[in-house]
C-alpha cells in the first residue's frame, strides 16, 4: 500500500503530542476474534495511545491471559446503569442541544424498515451519547470500528456527536448482505477512511457507493504474529491414520455436511484418516445425524469450542486443514494454518484466493464442489511431499503478506491524516 507523497510529508512534519484512538467492537475481546487484539497491541507498540470500547462482554468465558488483560482495560457501554445514561443524556443536551437532537434524528434513519428496527435505533442513539460521553472523557479524538454492524452504527454517531473523525474495518460479505448491506453507503459515506481485509471485500464495498467514494477504501490485511505460533509437530507423531481438521463455527454457512461427504467417501476409496471439527454452534446436532448416516461417527471427532492456544496446537498437529466454507471474509484460520505448515485446501470463495495460490501454495476447489473437494483432500494426503512443499510455500506468503507488523504499517498515518481532516487518500 502507497499514500500520497504529499500527504506522508504533511503527516510525517507534525511531531506534535500523539492523539488518543478509540476502537470499538460489538464484544471484545472475543475467542474468534483475536486479530484486533494483535492490530491494537501492534499500533501501540508503533506509539499510538489506543483506548479500547466495546458495546458487551464476551459471552463466553475468555481463556486467554491476554484477552483477559484486554478485557480489564475496556470500557462497556453496556455496563454503565441508568443513572449513568441518564447522567450523559443531560450533559449532552445542556451542552449541545442541536447536536442532540440531530444525533437522535439521524439515528432513527439510519435503519432498516420496520418497527422493530426503530426501536432498535433508539436503543442505539441512548448507547451512542453514552458512548459519545466516554470518548469525550477520555480525550479520543479518532474511533475505529470493526465490523459495520450496530456497534458501528453506535459509533458513527458518537464520533458525529463528539466532532471526531470515525473509520471502520470491512471482513465479509455479509457486511454488504441485508440488513447491514443496506445501511452499509451511509457508514461508508460518514467515514474517514474504510478499510477492508481484501481486495474481494474491498470490491463488494465500493460497488454500492459512488466512484468519487473510492479513495476511501484501503486493503489493509488481518494480521497474524508468526512468531508466538507453535511449531508444526506432525513429523514428530507416532500416528499412521491422517487428521484432517477443520476450525470453523458449526454452522449453515460454513459446509460441514458437503465436507462430510467428500470424507466419508475418501475413507471408502482405503484412505485411513479421520477428521476433527473443531468449533461450536447450531448445526451441531445435525452435522452430527450426517456422521451417523454416512457411517463415519468413529472417524470424526467433536472437539468443541477451543482455546486459542488449543486451536494452534490441534492445527499444528494435524496433516491437512481444510474450509469448506460458502462465504468467507479473509479467514485467520487459513491464515494459521499456513504459517504453521500444514498443508490447506478450501473453497474458492471470497478473499481465499487472495491467500492461497491454487497449486502453489494449497489447493482450492469450487465452492459445494464436494468432488473437486475429495480430489483435493485426496491429492494432499496421496502425495505428502508435494503437500508439504506447498505448506513451505504458504508459510512464505503469509511471513511476506501477513505477519501483524506488515498488516497494520499502514493505519497510523490514516488515523493521523483522519484526524487532521485529510479526506483524499491512495492506496
Amino acid at each position: 500500500m502507497t499514500l500520497q507523497s504529499d500527504h506522508i510529508s504533511a503527516a510525517s512534519g507534525d511531531q506534535g503530542q500523539q492523539k488518543r484512538i478509540g476502537y470499538l467492537t460489538s464484544q471484545y475481546p472475543a475467542p474468534s476474534h483475536t486479530f484486533i487484539r494483535r492490530e491494537i497491541a501492534q499500533l501501540r507498540s508503533l506509539g499510538q495511545d489506543i483506548t479500547s470500547y466495546s458495546i458487551r462482554r464476551s459471552v463466553t468465558g475468555l481463556d486467554s491471559s491476554r484477552d483477559i488483560a484486554a478485557q480489564k482495560e475496556t470500557y462497556y457501554v453496556l455496563q454503565a446503569g441508568p443513572l449513568a445514561y441518564a447522567s450523559a443524556h443531560v450533559r449532552a443536551v445542556a451542552r449541545h442541544p442541536v447536536r442532540y437532537f440531530s444525533t437522535l434524528i439521524n439515528a432513527v434513519a439510519h435503519r432498516v424498515p420496520g418497527a422493530k428496527a426503530f426501536v432498535w435505533s433508539l436503543f442505539h442513539f441512548a448507547e451512542s451519547i453514552m458512548l459519545a460521553d466516554r470518548l469525550q472523557r477520555d480525550g479520543i479524538a479518532h474511533l475505529h470500528n470493526h465490523f459495520a454492524n450496530s456497534a458501528a452504527t453506535v459509533g458513527m454517531l458518537a464520533a458525529s456527536f463528539n466532532n471526531i473523525s470515525w473509520s471502520l474495518t470491512l471482513h465479509g460479505i455479509s457486511e454488504t448482505d441485508y440488513p447491514a448491506g443496506l445501511l452499509l453507503a451511509r457508514k461508508i459515506k460518514a467515514a474517514k477512511f474504510v478499510s477492508c481485509v481484501s481486495w474481494f471485500g474491498r470490491a463488494q464495498a465500493m460497488r454500492i457507493v459512488p466512484a468519487d467514494q473510492w479513495d476511501k477504501f484501503h486493503t489493509i490485511r488481518c494480521g497474524i504474529a508468526l512468531d508466538e505460533l507453535p511449531q508444526a509437530v506432525t513429523a514428530t507423531l507416532d500416528r499412521t491414520r491422517k487428521q484432517i481438521i477443520c476450525v470453523a463455527r458449526l454452522s449453515s454457512e460454513k459446509g460441514h455436511p458437503g465436507l462430510l461427504q467428500a470424507f466419508a467417501e475418501l475413507v471408502q476409496d482405503g484412505h485411513d484418516a479421520e477428521l476433527v471439527l473443531v468449533g461450536d454452534g447450531p448445526e451441531q446436532d445435525a452435522i452430527r445425524a450426517t456422521c451417523e448416516r454416512l457411517s463415519v461417527a468413529d472417524r470424526v471427532r467433536f472437539a468443541g469450542r477451543l482455546s486459542e492456544a488449543d486451536t494452534l496446537a490441534e492445527i499444528a498437529g494435524s496433516d491437512l486443514l481444510v474450509l469448506p466454507s460458502f462465504m468467507e471474509g479473509l479467514p485467520v484460520v487459513l491464515m494459521e494454518g499456513m504459517a504453521l505448515g500444514v498443508p490447506v485446501v478450501a473453497s474458492r470463495v471470497a478473499g481465499v484466493p487472495e491467500l492461497i495460490d491454487h497449486g502453489h501454495s494449497g489447493l482450492l476447489f469450487d465452492p459445494a464442489d464436494w468432488d473437486g473437494l475429495k480430489s483435493a483432500l485426496a491429492l494432499s494426503l496421496s502425495d505428502e511431499g508435494e503437500a508439504l512443499e506447498r505448506a513451505a510455500r504458504a508459510r512464505e506468503k503469509i511471513a511476506r503478506e501477513f505477519d501483524i507488523q506488515i498488516a497494520v504499517a499502514a493505519l497510523p498515518l490514516l488515523f493521523e491524516n483522519a484526524i487532521k481532516g485529510i479526506d483524499q487518500y491512495r492506496s
